[in-house]
């Protein structure tokens, strides 16, 4: 459950630049910890590499299991402990330094713009929407779909609008967070639906020379 009190947001934007700095010093359970804003600073920053053209194995995996625990961290009040094969991941060296860099630019630019508002969508009242928000959206991550790359930007996007949103305890941002959640779930189900009609078109055209007797 997150504290009561409002941070100043450029603070907190500070410390969320300060994090990405360290991505590759430490595994995810020695650099998450358990408090709740550190998990969600962390939890936005490992989102940040799916909205990238980049192919990570495993990531996608990681950071929907990582949003998951948090959701239901926030859901239930309580901090949960990570998982041990989740506290040995890191993030790839070589995705660590152009991440910060980038971060560093968001959120000095984030900075200016962000700040507590609309706060009764981050108080202790509706920890269980975020909770169940938050879920959805690493579901939405979690979830195949063939045959299409990069297919988890959408709720990665959910993931980074919630996470820190909450973080600043920003109501514009979380409700963008909302938004993107619904869209990542109409996504996937679309590319889903793709998906099948392509398949039953592929298997009528296998079938079509039986048809006519070929």
């Amino acid at each position: 459950m997150l504290p009561p009190h409002s941070p100043t947001p450029r603070t907190a934007w500070v410390r969320v630049a300060l994090a990405a700095n360290h991505l590759h010093h430490h595994t995810l359970g020695e650099a998450i910890g358990r408090h709740p804003r550190q998990q969600l600073t962390w939890l936005g920053l490992l989102a940040l590499p799916l909205l990238l053209p980049l192919s990570i194995p495993g990531m996608a995996t990681t950071v929907a299991a990582f949003c998951v625990l948090v959701a239901a961290s926030i859901f239930l009040g309580r901090c949960l402990p990570l998982p041990h094969w989740l506290q040995q991941r890191r993030l790839p060296g070589r995705l660590s330094e152009p991440l910060a860099r980038q971060v560093a630019r968001l959120t000095s630019r984030l900075a200016r713009i962000s700040q507590p508002r609309l706060l009764r969508l981050s108080d202790v009242r509706s920890r269980r929407l975020n909770g169940v928000m938050l879920a959805l959206a690493g579901l939405a991550m979690m979830t195949p779909v063939p045959m299409v790359s990069f297919d988890n930007v959408v709720p990665a996007l959910a993931t980074v609008l919630l996470a820190w949103g909450l973080r600043v305890r920003d109501g514009r941002m979380l409700l963008a967070g909302y938004v993107t959640t619904v869209l990542a779930w109409g996504y996937v189900a679309l590319l889903w639906w793709l998906g099948a009609e392509l398949l039953l078109w592929l298997l009528w055209l296998l079938a079509l020379p039986a048809r006519l007797g070929w």
